[in-house]
């Protein structure tokens, strides 16, 4: 008999909620699988972006969301994950998201390894799907190809989108080292979105929490 596994990624998971990662840099195209996942039953698609979006600054929380932002400043991975929290309960509260039947598609965070761990306290993560896309000078074409669809002039800045595509590999890629080699799987982000949809759900339909819960939920 082998011994008990003494890492807290492969303990028991109880009552928390499954989800799989979208990880990606600017520019790969994890906002729209993130996207098209959460309009299929039984997802719910959560970016990071919506959260700080949908921030009601009259709370606790958002007033020290204000505090850091007012200054220009990094908010802390604790108050982070805090408000992302925060905001899955009120989703919930709201019967928006439904933790007992959907998986969680979340895009945009954890954006780092600290905030890897202090997510494991709130969600079982199933698998992590890194689209890889190695050509900088893509990922560059399409951000500032973004940015002028979305009118916002400064995110076509060089500097900016360089700084951006260097931030990523510094602190959120190495997420990829922190969970176990079989729940990550690399898809290649240059191939037309409905390839990456096909490899994406092909892994989903695999994993045996999702095959557990369509069992039971017709």
């Amino acid at each position: 008999m082998s011994e008990a596994s003494t890492d807290p990624r492969e303990a028991p998971t109880g009552n928390l909620s499954p989800a799989i990662i979208i990880l990606g840099a600017p520019g790969s195209g994890k906002g729209t699988q993130g996207k098209i996942l959460g309009s299929i039953p039984r997802f719910f698609h959560c970016a990071c972006g919506d959260v700080f979006r949908s921030l009601d600054t009259r709370t606790v929380l958002g007033q020290k969301f204000v505090e850091y932002s007012s200054r220009g400043e990094l908010v802390p991975d604790e108050l982070t994950i805090e408000l992302w929290k925060a905001q899955i309960q009120h989703l919930a509260d709201s019967h928006i998201y439904k933790p007992d039947i959907d998986f969680l598609v979340l895009d945009g965070i954890p954006r780092n390894v600290e905030q890897a761990r202090l997510l494991d306290e709130h969600v079982d993560v199933e698998h992590v799907f890194h689209l890889s896309c190695p050509n900088r000078e893509e990922l560059a074409r399409r951000m500032r190809k973004r940015a002028l669809k979305d009118n916002r002039m400064d995110d076509a800045n060089e500097s900016v989108i360089q700084q951006r595509l260097a931030t990523y590999e510094a602190e959120t890629k190495p997420i990829l080292e922190y969970y176990p080699p079989e729940k990550v799987t690399n898809v290649d982000a240059t191939a037309l979105p409905i390839q990456v949809l096909t490899e994406v759900i092909d892994v989903i339909v695999r994993i045996p929490e999702y095959i557990r819960r369509s069992s039971m939920v017709s």
